[in-house]
């Protein structure tokens, strides 16, 4: 999906001489840093009616601060104001940025005016691109099937000292979260494990990624037990451990090798311990993890991140039928690890353990192993449970890596915090019969456990297991209006920069 074109325009928007023309409505973002006057360089138009908006709800003018307010304009126009206060936590100024922005684009305009008044050089430079990421972010329409949806911004128009300005970074990143909320929001009978599987091929044609699929008899013929046995219960065997594979060109040294893998199960019974109706709302998007993992990937490639790239996306469905796998059920993953199986609804941690095992052994004869693993998931309910929708819960298998998590989180202003998962946690997964047991039916510290029961998979490689409790926030969260969030593709770029600077 394009994002809205940008036009950037050298002079200031109180020299645009059709800002208070009545002939011709227009709607305008003015970014504020934090003052004690009105500046100078807003216009004159759009200072006269701020003032008296605020006089009248009896603000005073710092209060921009808290809360942004639209001024109307001659001709059915509209402008939105907003102060942002640099002292801020990144994602308190992201929130109070697209609560402005939603004052425009609630109105479907086809472009928006932007303008940083009151700030210049790099303090500019700053605001503007966090007026456009949020603008792009949310000028883009997700997937619906009304007779009249919504229609997306695009036009942009950023107006001041901006000609020599890239925002090539900030571009990238709004693309590639509107791709893992598009994915996301598909409706489950669109967005079958086939059809996902297509999307992928064609998405992997146009960015020039090698891509190779371990269907479901490939899987069985490798002896991947854990993961098809979640895929058997479906009618249709299109379930596919899908891997896609990017190096950046050009370079003789050598490059630190990732790989990210994702949850990517289209919808989500329950299996044979079926989820009631109110559980089993929103399942489709279930697959949300694979969606993160395929958009970071593109995310490092536009932002040509030195780093070699293999993502892994687990694509299937959790179906109920007479071949879906059951209740103390004894299945062998593709490692050799047998498995009790307690509940069939804690699909999500058998279909990464073989997807985890592929990906920690890396790929090609010379099976280069990556040098970190990332995996992206809507695990748990407990995680949930534990965070609500505004944070995301992390687990690493070092301090060091849970650092720089919880630094990306802060800058990326997505925010994490991270569990521990202490050895002395599994002993809950003993079992009598297997060597692992997949859950407990207690249910108590359920993320800590899926996070125990991954790390087996993961073959001592350095890990980071994002459980995705943000995945989806009512009303939306931080940069992102939309009640999907898109949550991890500007945190997994912000932590693998991080991890890169060390590493190099």
């Amino acid at each position: 999906m394009p994002l809205a074109q940008l036009d950037c325009r050298s002079t200031p928007l109180n020299g645009r001489a059709a800002f208070a023309d009545a002939a011709k409505p227009i709607h305008a973002l003015i970014v504020l840093p934090l003052l004690k006057a009105l500046p100078a360089d807003l216009p004159a138009e759009a200072s006269i009616r701020l003032a008296a908006v605020l006089k009248r709800r009896d603000m005073k003018l710092a209060e921009l601060a808290k809360t942004p307010l639209a001024i109307d304009l001659p001709g059915g126009g509209r402008c939105a104001c907003v102060m942002i206060d640099a002292a801020q936590a990144r994602f308190a100024q992201l929130s109070l940025l697209r609560k402005a922005a939603m004052l425009l684009l609630e109105e479907t305009p086809r472009e928006i005016e932007v303008a940083v008044c009151g700030a210049t050089g790099e303090a500019a430079l700053l605001l503007a691109r966090e007026a456009l990421y949020v603008l792009w972010l949310n000028g883009a329409a997700l997937p619906v099937r009304k007779k009249k949806p919504g229609k997306p911004l695009k036009h942009l128009v950023l107006y001041g000292d901006f000609k020599a300005a890239d925002f090539t970074a900030v571009a990238a990143l709004a693309e590639a979260n509107t791709l893992a909320r598009e994915l996301t929001a598909l409706p489950p009978n669109e967005l079958t494990p086939e059809h996902y599987r297509k999307r992928v091929k064609v998405l992997a044609k146009q960015q020039g990624w090698k891509i190779e699929e371990y269907d479901f008899k490939r899987l069985k013929k490798l002896g991947a037990g854990a993961f098809c046995a979640v895929a058997q219960g479906s009618h249709e065997q299109d379930a596919a451990i899908v891997h896609l594979s990017y190096a950046p060109k050009n370079t003789k040294q050598r490059v630190a090798r990732v790989a990210l893998v994702g949850k990517g199960i289209c919808f989500d019974t329950g299996g044979h311990n079926l989820k009631s109706a109110k559980s089993m709302q929103g399942m489709h998007e279930d697959m949300n993890g694979s969606a993160v993992a395929l958009a970071l990937l593109l995310a490092v490639q536009t932002l040509r991140l030195p780093v070699a790239v293999d993502a892994w996306l687990a694509i299937a469905q959790n179906h109920i039928s007479a071949q879906a796998y059951k209740q103390n059920d004894i299945v062998t993953a593709l490692d050799g690890t047998s498995i009790e199986i307690v509940h069939t609804d804690a699909e999500g941690r058998m279909v990464l353990a073989d997807t985890l095992t592929l990906a920690s052994r890396g790929r090609g004869q010379g099976h280069k192993k990556p040098d970190l693993l990332i995996d992206f998931a809507t695990l748990t309910g407990s995680m949930t449970t534990a965070l609500g929708n505004r944070y995301t819960g992390v687990f690493t298998s070092s301090d060091a890596l849970a650092g720089l998590a919880t630094d990306a989180g802060r800058q990326s202003g997505e925010r994490v915090c991270v569990f521990p998962m202490d050895e002395d946690y599994e002993a809950a997964l003993d079992s009598k019969v297997a060597d692992i047991k997949q859950c407990t039916l207690e249910g108590g510290g359920d993320h800590i456990l899926a996070a125990r029961f991954l790390k087996r998979f993961t073959h001592e490689t350095p890990w980071l297991h994002v459980d995705l409790s943000a995945a989806n926030c009512s009303g939306g969260l931080g940069a992102v209006a939309s009640d999907i969030t898109g949550f991890g593709v500007a945190w997994g770029a912000g932590l693998l920069a991080r991890w890169l600077a060390l590493e190099s």
